[in-house]
């Protein structure tokens, strides 16, 4: 009995010592270079450049930001000796620069473009890994290349099931997080269901995203016209309005609409723009898909009940079924971005805090909406950063879990609707709001992940600045150099 609580205190030791890969590399260099390259030798030094630029496609992919990728780069250079290297990230393209050489000063330069954005984050989690043992010199530059060969091309049993059902389920707790019943929790597994075999289809064939997303609003008003048709029927009403609004938060969640304006916040601009003007765009197509599936089923005579413009308040009774239904939502899509078991619970876990916050801040307090979800964003960021930290789990993983469930999908399909229905004023406040939810958990996830780090990293220290200083090349240093030689040459002894 003893033996086994010594056991769990070292355990637990051991965690409460434990620091996010991303902590460790914007506080300090790494402890020792075990297999430095030959910084004159442009081969060796391209060849880890395009190391940490495979590491950091990887990151790019899985939504982390510019700023955060740049550091992990910097960490898996310097560690195998290469401490002075520039790092740019424009959306979706990477530049490495260096300049090798002592007297003859030579430039070199990796240049990567990023072409898949699927999320997966059982890659995220292998090249955080593989960073830390990088970082503490256990991996050569040849293991590393083989290592980065062997994620690439493994493989993910169930992998089809396994992301179908993910989404099937996160449908179905997103209909309980809007108000709905069972049944309701029925048709949105459903219409999640339906939007991603769809999916699946379409990426076969190279159709470009937008019509992904078109296709998939079109898709998203079918079971409610369906259902609420067949319901009528039988005297059993059904809330087309949430049915399609689940299919919209399914939509928006395979975009990077919260992650456009993370990279807004932690300073990358152009990126940021970038991607928000590609995820208005795709938003345009899922709010096109809708409007014409409405449009149809008004022609076919099914026409979906009127509906009220401005969200109503949930009860107590109901926000406790709310707050499960966000907590299997947040789990449920790190089980579509294929996140290891670990990081699957810790989703879960800062689901369910962030959900709690949000309903007190709504109910007791009286909070209005955008603070009330702010304040559910600051706990998913600060809570789930500094359980993720003790399990080394990356925060990124977590943090966009555990957002995921509060994607405005309500408010987009009622400011479309009021729209269609000429009330400008109306929609347009509901489209604002709505983007105004995307701002509040962007910010919020920044500043509890901000405090995190402050918690949870260790010291600053650098002291790497005399190899910076002497990667720059200036007039200067070439005419000492070529002093120097002229010097070398007249005091050689001739033969």
């Amino acid at each position: 009995m003893s033996a086994g609580l010594s056991r769990v205190r070292d355990v637990f030791r051991q965690s409460s010592r434990n620091v996010a890969t991303i902590d460790e590399a914007r506080t300090s260099p790494p402890p020792s270079v075990l297999a430095p390259i030959d910084l004159t030798d442009p081969a060796q030094v391209a060849a880890v450049m395009h190391i940490a630029a495979r590491i950091g496609s990887i990151l790019i992919t899985n939504g982390t930001t510019s700023s955060d990728v740049k550091a992990h780069i910097h960490t898996v250079t310097s560690s195998y000796g290469l401490h002075y290297c520039h790092v740019d990230i424009t959306v979706n393209t990477m530049t490495i620069h260096t300049i090798i050489g002592v007297e003859r000063r030579q430039p070199v330069s990796v240049f990567r473009v990023v072409d898949d954005f699927s999320y997966n984050y059982h890659k995220l989690q292998e090249a955080d890994r593989l960073i830390r043992s990088i970082r503490s010199g256990a991996t050569p530059p040849e293991m590393a290349e083989k290592i980065l060969d062997d994620i690439e091309r493994e493989f993910i049993p169930h992998r089809n099931l396994r992301f179908l059902g993910g989404w099937t389920v996160m449908g179905a707790a997103v209909s309980i997080l809007l108000g709905g019943d069972l049944f309701m929790a029925f048709i949105g597994g459903l219409t999640a269901f339906l939007i991603m075999v769809m999916s699946k289809i379409l990426s076969r064939n190279d159709l470009p995203y937008f019509f992904h997303c078109a296709i998939g609003g079109l898709i998203a008003t079918v079971p409610a016209v369906i259902f609420y048709r067949f319901t009528a029927a039988l005297d059993y009403a059904i809330v087309p309005s949430q049915v399609i609004s689940t299919g919209l938060v399914v939509l928006l969640a395979g975009l990077t609409l919260v992650q456009s304006l993370l990279d807004g916040i932690t300073g990358s601009p152009v990126t940021a723009s970038a991607r928000f003007f590609q995820t208005m765009l795709f938003t345009g197509g899922i709010v096109a898909g809708v409007a014409m599936g409405i449009t149809v089923s008004d022609l076919l005579g099914v026409g979906l009940p009127p509906l009220e413009t401005m969200l109503g308040t949930p009860s107590f009774s109901s926000a406790l079924v709310r707050i499960a239904g966000s907590t299997v939502a947040a789990a449920a899509f790190a089980v579509t971005c294929f996140a290891e078991r670990p990081a699957i619970v810790v989703s879960a876990a800062t689901g369910f805090a962030g959900s709690a916050i949000y309903y007190v801040f709504l109910l007791p307090l009286g909070a209005g909406r955008l603070l009330a979800t702010f304040a559910c964003a600051f706990i998913v960021g600060l809570l789930g950063g500094l359980i993720s930290r003790r399990f080394l789990i990356n925060p990124v993983i977590t943090a966009v879990a555990g957002v995921t469930p509060f994607l405005p999908g309500s408010g987009i399909y009622r400011g479309m609707y009021a729209m269609l229905n000429e009330q400008m004023v109306v929609g347009l406040t509901n489209l604002s709001l709505a983007v105004g939810t995307c701002v509040a958990l962007a910010s919020g996830v920044v500043l509890g992940e901000w405090l995190a780090r402050r918690i949870r990293r260790p010291q600053i220290f650098n002291p790497y600045g005399a190899f910076r200083r002497a990667g720059r090349v200036t007039f200067q240093q070439i005419r000492r150099a070529e002093q120097a030689a002229r010097g070398r040459r007249r005091r050689k002894p001739t033969a």
